[in-house]
């Protein structure tokens, strides 16, 4: 096995964890990732460069590969479009600059998902945690978490550390739609489908009423995000 893989054992991790392939050339940001991912119980394989991914690819199966932009020789983006030719594993692409044409190029290319550097490790582990379960809808009876809030999608009915949070009938529609699609951008306009409550202006709306019920930070939103182009995204836990 070239130098450039690693594999991060030992305690924690279960062998039927989720694999992550970690690429970087930072070996600060490459090591953090790991130990933080391998902390929250993910199998964590690190490599370099692409070149070095490849190598390792053809030994092992990953769950998802976290694969940063910018690197030497051959780019995140020329990656992931090689990939794709012949392999889907999900890919949760890194980036320090998080211009519209970058993000719509990635996405073009087959990524699943974008995160801009510096980041929230929480964010992190919510992104992770929807692209591994993304294709998966909620069951009808089942709950979604966002940090402290629990939101049960048959009831309708969002919890606070046991005590009810107030819905409008609104945004209880809004919650289960998210939670039928988890990790997955929704359009303003499917948003507004059916609804008599104004449209995609009033969506905008809705949503920020909404984020004052459900993140510590509405103006800096974890759990109930803008995808800038597309319409809005729920990351739950």
């Amino acid at each position: 096995m070239p130098t450039a893989i690693k594999t991060h054992r030992g305690d924690g991790p279960d062998d039927n964890a989720p694999h992550i392939l970690v690429v970087d050339d930072d070996s600060r940001i490459r090591d953090l990732l790991a130990r933080y991912l391998h902390d929250h119980g993910f199998r964590v394989t690190t490599a370099i460069d692409a070149e070095t991914a490849r190598a390792s690819m053809r030994g092992l199966s990953y769950d998802l590969l976290i694969l940063d932009v910018m690197m030497p020789k051959e780019s995140g983006i020329d990656f992931a479009k090689a990939l794709r030719e012949n392999n889907q594993v999900p890919i949760l692409m890194l980036t320090a600059r998080a211009e519209p044409e970058q993000r719509i190029e990635g996405l073009e290319t087959g990524v699943d998902d974008y995160l801009a550097k510096p980041f929230d490790p929480r964010e992190l582990l919510l992104r992770v945690g929807n692209i591994l379960r993304r294709g998966t809808s909620t069951p009808a009876t089942g709950e979604i978490r966002m940090g402290d809030f629990v939101f049960h999608v048959s009831r309708g009915e969002l919890q606070r550390d046991g005590e009810t949070v107030r819905l409008t009938e609104r945004e209880r529609e809004l919650l289960r739609y998210f939670a039928r699609h988890p990790g997955t951008p929704v359009s303003r306009h499917e948003l507004a489908k059916g609804s008599d409550s104004g449209g995609e202006r009033a969506v905008d709306v809705q949503i920020n009423r909404l984020r004052r019920k459900i993140e510590n930070n509405p103006t800096n939103p974890v759990y109930l995000q803008t995808v800038r182009g597309k319409g809005y995204i729920l990351y739950s836990e």
